[in-house]
């Protein structure tokens, strides 16, 4: 299985850098089976029965972007640096791994001042990363991130445009609870109240899941066989209740229906040792690639994803990989927004008549 199989090529213009208004105005490609619709997310309405079991990854994404000085005393004086730093994620010690710029102008044991709300001691490097020790933590450390932090937008909209805050509403989920992400979950942000409201109305049940989304989501696969490429870490949780709703709407004949890859991912590492969902609590590097056996996901709503990107290769593992390059030949062809702020799909392996 080469890498080149998950290739296509895409006009840069279909990159989305703003997200549809209202929400869950953006378009909807819903490939079931064999047959493609072209729709709004507003039809989920009737895509969607009564009993099926919507997913949603209630991680709330931090501002991980921030830029700070380094005030360093010389023979001359106090002489100071601009770094820029981005977040990666949580340590067990309390630290964070992060990114820095200029990592030369910063050694371990001094300091970065972001304003007046916060500061952070770089602890030491590791291999290209920075750990920082922040002067607050807990709900202080996330409102001084709110105060002096940028979300940390994708490579490709971040290299068209800066965050500014429009983006703190636009790149965080309306249910939004459990702070640690340094990237959204995307699929999720089409979602407004009154469509959660209109499904709920329907008897669409929904259940909240927790996966950290993390920067390594970008990263891109340098293998050529990419059943050699490994997988970053993410830290999540099903909780016992989560998975009890799931094998609920399973024994009853409902549909589980992951918003998200991230969502999917969290749910098919839960079943992982028993081949059923269980509460599950932990760090993930599971890779779904085509030949991987689903134990709990029956469809999946999610974004048009990068070329070459394992998220390619894991909805090329749902549906197929041809099926998969019609479905995004016609994405192509329609003119559909790609990537974080772009439209969605719901893949539907087989159809249902």
């Amino acid at each position: 299985m080469k890498l080149s199989d998950f290739d296509f090529e895409l006009p840069e213009e279909l990159i989305a850098t703003r997200p549809a208004v209202p929400r869950s105005s953006a378009r909807l490609l819903v490939a079931e089976g064999d047959r493609i619709t072209d729709a709004r997310v507003t039809d989920l309405l009737q895509w969607l029965r009564p009993g099926d079991r919507l997913v949603l990854n209630d991680t709330r994404v931090i501002p991980a972007r921030l830029s700070g000085q380094r005030h360093r005393d010389s023979a001359q004086g106090p002489v100071a640096a601009r770094i820029e730093v981005t977040l990666l994620e949580p340590q067990a010690d309390g630290c964070w791994a992060a990114l820095l710029k200029p990592l030369k102008k910063i050694k371990p044991g001094e300091h970065i001042r972001f304003g007046d709300a916060l500061r952070a001691e770089l602890v030491e490097i590791v291999e290209g990363q920075g750990r920082l020790r922040f002067d607050l933590e807990g709900e202080a450390f996330e409102a001084a991130l709110a105060e002096v932090g940028a979300m940390p937008l994708p490579p490709y909209i971040a290299a068209k445009r800066p965050a500014d805050a429009q983006d703190k509403d636009d790149y965080q989920t309306v249910w939004a609870r459990t702070a640690g992400a340094v990237a959204a979950p995307t699929a999720s942000l089409h979602f407004d109240q009154p469509l959660l409201d209109a499904l709920a109305a329907k008897g669409v049940g929904f259940t909240y899941v927790t996966l950290h989304v993390g920067a390594g989501t970008f990263l891109p696969v340098k293998v050529e066989d990419v059943t050699t490429h490994k997988m970053h870490a993410e830290w999540g949780q099903v909780t016992p209740e989560a998975a009890a709703e799931i094998a609920t709407t399973k024994a009853s004949g409902g549909r589980v229906i992951p918003v998200g890859t991230t969502a999917l991912r969290l749910i098919e590492s839960a079943a992982r040792d028993s081949g059923h969902i269980a509460p599950w609590e932990g760090e993930t590097d599971i890779f779904i690639y085509p030949g991987f056996t689903f134990r709990v996901a029956d469809a999946l709503m999610t974004n048009f994803h990068l070329p070459k990107s394992t998220l390619m290769m894991l909805v090329s593992a749902l549906m197929g990989q041809e099926r998969m390059r019609a479905v995004y030949a016609h994405a192509i062809t329609e003119r559909y927004r790609f990537f974080s702020y772009g439209d969605a799909s719901l893949l539907i392996p087989e159809a249902t008549g």
